[in-house]
């Protein structure tokens, strides 16, 4: 009988995506089972429940390293959270992307500045294009050492 795999991503990495199924988050990044966390919902954006997930990942898993992953071709993308609320009838905060570097800077600032999320090392946001299959890298923290 083969062995439970661990809970704890090997990479110590956590990685906030977005929900849209063309988007392979293993192949996008090279990752393997077992390597990463991985969040998803609408727009891969840093909303309360991932900020919840992230911290049982790094108090309890011990990642340590955090990718915010955007991609083109979004449908919450040059949408405001008024047309989506008429849309669905749901009367709740989407978090719509004007503007991806915008969107991208103030998710990891969230991150970084979380006081419960202190051991999160690093935090990079990306922009997966659906097309070449690239992640380009948008911005980058890292915490200072002491």
């Amino acid at each position: 009988m083969t062995a439970m795999p661990s809970a704890t991503p090997s990479r110590h990495l956590a990685v906030v995506t977005c929900m849209d199924a063309r988007i392979d988050v293993f192949q996008a990044l090279g990752l393997g089972l077992g390597e990463a966390h991985i969040l998803r919902n609408a727009g891969g954006r840093v909303t309360e429940d991932v900020l919840r997930s992230l911290a049982l990942s790094t108090h309890m898993f011990g990642v340590d390293t955090v990718l915010v992953m955007q991609h083109t071709g979004c449908g919450l993308a040059g949408v405001t959270d008024e047309e989506l609320r008429q849309r669905t009838g749901a009367d709740l905060g989407f978090y719509p992307i004007a503007d991806h570097a915008e969107a991208l800077r103030r998710d990891v600032e969230v991150i970084a500045q979380t006081a419960f999320l202190a051991p999160v090392r690093v935090v990079e946001g990306l922009v997966y294009d659906l097309v070449t299959g690239r992640a380009d890298e948008v911005v980058r923290w890292e915490r200072p050492q002491p």
